[in-house]
């Protein structure tokens, strides 16, 4: 299965911030996506999720025609983004944030909580236990009592991925996973990204950091003023003539 994106269009005036993207991303492997600051990078991802809509083109995951969904619908479909700020909710614990992001459960309605309440138990329980796991995963078991607000910038990224892992999405976009990330747990992130895929989730990933990203992904794709100028494996990529010059011309940095 792969997420299809078909001559995907946005213009402000003018301006065509993303102009006539094709791109193909398996669910089952790391892709990348990289490019000078104002490329078009994040509009294309939320594009794809739904928080923008396109003026043209077409999204597709799977044989699930994406076009018009709002992002809960897409989500539903079995792809979610983070964003480059996270967006915890700051006086929950990272628990209960964990907790929050979980789909579809009963007791979010009040026939829900007054007419099932067996099955309310039952799902609560459940989250509960898949909370306890992710945490162990992501290595955050010790401050999940604590306020998400307080977390550092990295603890917060994988708080992000935590989220993301409870809706149960087989694709998940990651909006710069490493900017304001220490090395270590760039590294720790990395690797959680590694044994997740491996698991079979697949990830597309924006990433100015092209040592970390290249170590990280099979396949990547360059956007310059909203339009793929190159694709390949990354050693092919970052070698290509057109791909720098689209970074020394965009002050020869990545965003």
């Amino acid at each position: 299965m792969s997420l299809e994106i078909s001559n995907l269009t946005k213009a402000y005036g003018g301006l065509r911030v993303v102009d006539d993207v094709m791109i193909s991303v398996p669910t089952t492997g790391i892709t990348g996506i990289i490019g000078p600051n104002g490329a078009g990078k994040s509009t294309l991802f939320s594009l794809i999720t739904g928080f923008i809509e396109a003026d043209a083109g077409h999204v597709s995951l799977g044989s699930v025609a994406l076009d018009g969904l709002p992002p809960y619908r897409r989500a539903r479909a079995g792809m979610v983004r983070t964003f480059q700020v996270p967006r915890e909710y700051t006086h929950l614990s990272v628990r209960e944030n964990l907790a929050a992001a979980a789909p579809d459960q009963t007791g979010e309605s009040l026939a829900g909580l007054f007419l099932t309440p067996g099955k309310v138990r039952a799902e609560e329980k459940a989250v509960a236990e898949k909370v306890a796991a992710t945490l162990d995963f992501l290595r955050l078991t010790r401050v999940a009592d604590l306020a998400a607000g307080g977390l550092s910038g990295g603890q917060k990224k994988l708080l992000e991925l935590g989220r993301a892992l409870m809706t149960g999405a087989r694709l998940i976009l990651l909006d710069e996973p490493f900017a304001g990330v220490n090395p270590v747990l760039i590294e720790e992130l990395s690797a959680r990204i590694h044994e997740l895929n491996a698991r079979g989730t697949g990830f597309l990933i924006i990433e100015h950091d092209l040592g970390a990203l290249s170590r990280l992904v099979s396949a990547m794709h360059v956007m310059d003023r909203g339009r793929i100028i190159a694709s390949g494996t990354p050693s092919a990529v970052l070698s290509d003539t057109a791909v720098r010059e689209a970074y020394l011309g965009g002050g020869g940095k990545a965003a």
